[in-house]
């Protein structure tokens, strides 16, 4: 989506993407490149810099977030159904908890459009101070697979909401949602140019636009390692700003004085919310000697009661990962964690004979030097 249409790459490139549950295609996508992120980030230019975007007042900007936030109501249905098909979390979770918080967060950036102020300061002397707040530019986004299109809310919309244009590359595996939501966008009134949406992959679409001249700001949402390479390109273009998402390795601790049995709920929800990918995931768990076999009972009975399947059922709490390549690196994580000599106590194999479906896995007598460093989605 470039300049407000629908375009092909450059090259006439297209990559699949693919339906977790069964590994097929769904549909080819354009393959963006060096030469489509050029096309962008001019598109994007040009709506900062001659067109009415950052022109407009705060309260029109501020409207058409409103409108586009209707359109996401309208169509959450729609939206939730690409969302589950491409990624594979369940549809409950993408329509009744995910949409309804990303029509939330537009309303609310919309309410802080004409809310952006400046300072004066006081000085001694006969002095004036004043601070002014502008619109920083052209934003390079890049988001991850693992909440897609929370990931384009949660980018796009502080940065429209400032009068800022942007560029936002979305991950290879997820591509589908934040086309259909931009389209929305300009159904609501966002001028042409204000937000171009490049699918692509990291090494060339998502390295152009770190080290792309013409962007002014970069965010990231992904693993620390891309971070890194994130960083260093941004660093030897035009050392633009740079905020950066990064995975972790979070610890769930439960305390000699805790409810055990909701410390067992919470925990689960921890590591296996959004079949465990996410950046916070509660994936290793500290309980006090005093409760840990109380406690170690409990969560195996929970993950063996956790319901794994087709995202589109009713009543699914887990659907498959995002990928072969995740779905092989978790069974590599399982089958090291066993040759470590941890305790499988659930779990550990796939599920089924098709799709990216691994079964709840608990692990207990893990040794804290055998801990593996968690690489974020």
């Amino acid at each position: 989506m470039i300049n407000g249409k629908f375009v092909d790459a450059a090259s006439g490139k297209t990559f699949p993407t693919l339906d977790p549950r069964t590994g097929e295609v769904i549909a080819h996508v354009a393959e963006g490149d060096a030469e489509d992120v050029n096309r962008a980030v001019s598109a994007a230019r040009k709506a900062f810099d001659e067109g009415p975007w950052p022109k407009m007042t705060a309260y029109e900007r501020s409207m058409v977030l409103l409108r586009f936030a209707d359109l996401l109501e309208k169509h959450n249905d729609e939206i939730a159904t690409l969302e589950t098909w491409d990624n594979g979390k369940p549809f409950e979770q993408a329509a009744k908890i995910e949409l309804p918080m990303i029509a939330r967060l537009f309303r609310y950036y919309a309410g802080w459009a004409d809310k952006i102020h400046g300072l004066t300061v006081p000085a001694d002397g006969p002095y004036h101070i004043q601070t002014l707040h502008e619109p920083i530019g052209v934003a390079g986004q890049i988001i991850p697979w693992n909440f897609p299109l929370l990931m384009f809310a949660w980018k796009i919309g502080p940065a429209l909401a400032c009068g800022n244009t942007v560029v936002l590359k979305t991950a290879e595996q997820t591509p589908l949602s934040a086309l259909y939501a931009t389209k929305l966008l300009h159904e609501a009134g966002l001028p042409e140019g204000v937000v171009n949406v490049i699918s692509g992959f990291g090494p060339t679409a998502g390295a152009a636009l770190a080290r792309h001249m013409d962007v002014d700001k970069l965010a990231f949402t992904g693993s620390t390692e891309t971070g890194k390479v994130i960083l260093e390109l941004a660093a030897k273009s035009n050392l633009k700003p740079v905020t950066l998402e990064l995975g972790g390795k979070s610890p769930f601790i439960v305390c000699e004085d805790a409810d055990v049995d909701q410390a067992v709920e919470l925990a689960h929800f921890a590591l296996f919310f959004n079949q465990g990918q996410c950046c916070c995931s509660g994936s290793r768990t500290y309980v006090h000697e005093s409760v840990y076999d109380e406690f170690l009972e409990k969560a195996k009975a929970r993950a063996l009661k956790r319901i794994v399947g087709d995202p589109f059922k009713k009543g699914i709490e887990q659907g498959p990962q995002i990928d072969n390549k995740q779905f092989e690196k978790i069974l590599k994580y399982i089958r090291s964690g066993i040759e470590s000599g941890a305790t499988l106590e659930t779990g550990g194999e796939r599920l089924g004979s098709k799709g990216y479906y691994i079964q709840p896995t608990v692990f207990s007598n893990v040794k804290q030097d055998r801990c593996h460093d968690y690489i974020g989605p």
